[in-house]
């Protein structure tokens, strides 16, 4: 079997990679185990300065990884170089602070001396999405690597390039040979190497889905997993927002992208007094975006990433209308060549629609009307998922209270949900579990040991 490179822009085949055979695969394996213990033992200094000069690597060649994701996935080439350059943030923020996060805590005690060290658990196994092929992959890679972690790729089958050219940016930083490999492998083998022995842990970012089977299988060898399994963001807007704001906030949240994102707003909660307004104005906004070429500067929105994505984003839709919601715009795929949607707004969206349950993955937004503030936060937490949120309000203190209530990782006042390396990411019920970034990040992969000493 091979994985195939397609434009989403104009659904044409552009790239062919083979996949591994079991030798192939079998050697890889063997090179990560080879590289663990030289890796732990090479300390921060080298491990930090490796890091930085990925995001050298990283700028050093920003235009053609950019140029390759706006290929693979469709994302708009303005948006693929901000994620070339978010990945060299992360790589610096860790070389910077990797070594303060895991340094020894001396801990009073009955002992003489007692402490907590962190230590590598050894080679941790990422299973990583196409929607943000380098972000995804380096903000897990980052502080792994620099706990003294090595590690493994399997990424998405739509963009075999990109992950490609991520080991090679390893490679080029200087990082020792099977430190961190890219694993061609179908999904179907991926439970093979979550059980194999040299293999310590895993992470997954994905659907829902494929979390239970990577946590079955990784739970049933005892291994450790942080999944984050995508959301369906609320977006609550109170009749004290700042509705210019909150409209152009609603538009960056629901469709960058083109609407791709686990922590996209996908839910506009707004109460009564308001709703008219905000979805007018939302409305507007919406029907002025740009929808063509991700290679060309001037258009906001992609293709979606595959043609079955935006099929079975048109079924959620369709079926949602039927049961109800209301069509204020788009809400079609667009037609020519190429997989792309319309910019779209669900109103009047209803428990029962697909639209009010599923997370919708793609460029549509859908509209709650809610009575009133307790309302609103009743309906942002009716869902399965949890993973961000957002409360729009001109009293911060208001806002704080509400963010409070929330049922997700990440609550955000008066502003986008997005990751942040100095912020703690992640998510709680079926969004899964475990944190990325920040302090707890890197914490995720390493045997916090007590030392006792007489």
């Amino acid at each position: 079997m091979a994985f195939e490179s397609i434009n989403p822009a104009d659904g044409k085949p552009f790239k062919v990679v083979d996949a591994f055979s079991s030798a192939e695969l079998e050697a890889v394996l063997q090179e990560a185990a080879r590289a663990a213990p030289g890796w732990r033992e090479r300390g921060f200094p080298e491990r930090c300065a490796l890091l930085r000069q990925a995001a050298v690597v990283l700028r050093d060649h920003a235009e053609d990884f950019a140029r390759m994701m706006t290929l693979e996935m469709g994302k708009p080439i303005g948006e693929a170089r901000a994620e070339i350059e978010k990945c060299a943030w992360v790589c610096e923020y860790y070389a910077a602070e990797g070594p303060a996060f895991l340094a020894d805590e001396v801990i009073a005690s009955d002992a003489g001396r007692s402490l907590v060290t962190c230590q590598p658990l050894g080679t941790v196994l990422a299973i990583m999405p196409w929607n943000f092929p380098f972000w995804q992959v380096f903000r897990f890679a980052a502080p792994a690597l620099a706990a003294g972690n090595t590690a493994l790729l399997k990424h998405a089958s739509n963009v075999p390039r990109c992950a490609l050219e991520i080991e090679a940016v390893f490679t080029e930083a200087g990082f020792p040979a099977g430190v961190f490999r890219t694993l061609m492998i179908q999904s179907s083998r991926v439970a093979a190497v979550i059980e194999d022995p040299r293999v310590q842990a895993v992470t997954l970012t994905g659907s829902e889905s494929a979390g239970r089977q990577v946590a079955a299988t990784a739970g049933a060898m005892v291994k450790k997993t942080v999944l984050e399994l995508g959301g369906s963001d609320p977006f609550v807007v109170l009749e004290d927002a700042d509705l210019d704001l909150a409209v152009e906030q609603a538009v960056a949240s629901r469709f960058l992208n083109t609407g791709q994102s686990c922590i996209a707003a996908k839910r506009f909660i707004v109460v009564d007094p308001v709703a008219g307004d905000f979805v007018a104005r939302f409305r507007t906004a919406v029907e002025a975006l740009t929808l063509g070429d991700p290679l060309d500067e001037a258009n906001r929105l992609g293709p979606m990433a595959r043609f079955d994505l935006r099929d079975e984003l048109h079924r959620q839709v369709v079926d949602s209308i039927a049961r109800g919601a209301v069509a204020v715009t788009g809400c079609n795929p667009e037609s020519g060549p190429g997989a792309y949607y319309q910019p779209s707004i669900l109103d009047h969206v209803k428990p029962g629609t697909r639209a009010y349950h599923e997370e919708l993955f793609g460029p549509v937004a859908s509209v709650i009307r809610a009575v009133d503030e307790a309302d609103a936060v009743r309906i942002a937490n009716d869902t399965d998922f949890g993973l961000g949120g957002s409360v729009w309000t001109r009293d911060s203190a208001r806002g704080e209270h509400i963010a409070r209530q929330l049922e997700c990782g990440c609550a955000f006042v008066n502003g986008q949900v997005k990751s942040d390396p100095r912020l703690p990411f992640g998510g709680v019920k079926h969004s899964g579990y475990g944190r990325e970034l920040s302090r707890l990040g890197i914490r995720e992969f390493v045997n916090a040991k007590t030392i006792w000493i007489r």
